[in-house]
């Protein structure tokens, strides 16, 4: 009797489980064809949208190729800090080649001309340059560090090729966690004319929305905030450096903070939100608050874009002297392509103003 009752109840417990996994599942299903009959306000971003991207690419391109071109220079010399600056600027190269497409589709109040799959791999690339930015910034905040609070410990350990396995795991990664983006239900909607819109909501999307905010966004925001701040103790407390450098450090290191959560907080508090209002299951305003949240959502995109650009300006700042810098990669570019030596002189200087610039302000080079 006891056993019966036992197994009743279990069939019982499992029948409501069943019940409320379908209930759950069905308010999913029921919101996110709620959400895909809403008219969104398309044309409301679309001139500051354009005239954002087009900055951005006319800013960003120009400056991450020579960007990319001095730390390459750098990786030429096992500089281990370059090899982390270089993937930043590669990465930041590969989305704004993208940009002329989301600069046209924003334009178009949001028609997407060039097919699902198009649209599918830009959105693969501006979600992987976002993550792969973020985490390679948090190995540059990592690597400066353990070589300003760990300096003897760290000698000889901080090896280049550790720097480039790291790059590359990072990237591969990324890659490999956001292959879900070529199946999400936001990939491309509304019978082909949107991409990467706000559209149906399922779990997996929800997840995705989880994911991102806590590994993407939280737990990097508390490691530059941890490194950075220690940095910033060891650099006010060396007596080898004088106020001027102090006070630019500082500067530097406040604006790396500022700049990831200006960049990439309120993108990713969006998320979070969405989530949470799907979750919660009290939609019957649903398409109100997606509505309301919208123009938002499209600021939120637009400042993420703006990061791409950041990193060949906060390296400007932070060199001590970037035209004798670009002056010396110009010469050493020069001897290369004439099959000429350069002045014994030329590579040791150059070398030496970029060690003085990556020792002495730390994390000032972690660009993003």
């Amino acid at each position: 009797m006891e056993e019966e009752e036992a197994t009743f109840l279990c069939s019982s417990s499992r029948g409501v489980m069943d019940a409320a996994t379908v209930t759950q599942s069905g308010m999913l299903a029921a919101n996110s064809n709620a959400i895909r009959n809403c008219t969104l306000p398309f044309d409301q971003d679309t001139f500051p949208l354009t005239a954002l991207y087009i900055s951005v690419l006319s800013v960003g391109l120009p400056a991450n190729v020579v960007t990319a071109y001095m730390t390459f220079l750098q990786v030429r010399r096992n500089n281990v800090l370059g090899i982390y600056l270089l993937g930043l600027s590669l990465c930041d190269l590969t989305y704004l080649c993208t940009l002329p497409l989301w600069a046209i589709y924003i334009s178009a109040k949001h028609t997407w001309q060039w097919g699902p799959q198009a649209c599918r791999v830009t959105g693969y690339v501006f979600f992987t340059n976002m993550y792969i930015s973020i985490f390679l910034l948090c190995c540059v905040s990592i690597d400066r560090y353990v070589a300003v609070a760990y300096a003897v410990e760290s000698q000889g350990r901080r090896g280049h090729r550790l720097a480039a396995a790291v790059t590359v795991a990072v990237c591969l990664v990324v890659a490999a966690g956001h292959l879900p983006v070529f199946t999400m239900q936001e990939g491309y909607t509304d019978a082909g004319r949107r991409c990467f819109e706000p559209g149906g909501f399922s779990a997996t999307v929800m997840g995705f929305n989880y994911a991102r905010f806590f590994v993407g966004f939280v737990i990097p925001l508390g490691i530059l905030g941890f490194t950075n701040r220690a940095i910033l103790a060891n650099v006010q407390d060396s007596p080898s450096l004088g106020p001027r450098q102090k006070v630019k450090v500082k500067c530097l290191v406040v604006a790396i903070v500022a700049l990831f959560l200006v960049c990439f907080g309120p993108y990713h508090v969006i998320l979070l939100l969405r989530a949470i209002m799907h979750q919660s299951h009290s939609w019957g305003a649903g398409c109100d608050f997606e509505v309301s949240i919208y123009t938002p959502y499209t600021i939120s995109l637009g400042l993420s874009t703006i990061n791409s650009a950041a990193n060949p300006i906060l390296y400007v700042l932070s060199s001590d002297n970037i035209r004798q810098e670009i002056r010396e990669g110009v010469r050493g570019s020069c001897c290369l392509c004439t099959g000429h030596q350069g002045s014994h002189s030329s590579q040791p200087r150059m070398n030496s103003i970029s060690m003085n610039l990556m020792d002495a302000a730390a994390a000032a080079n972690g660009i993003r």
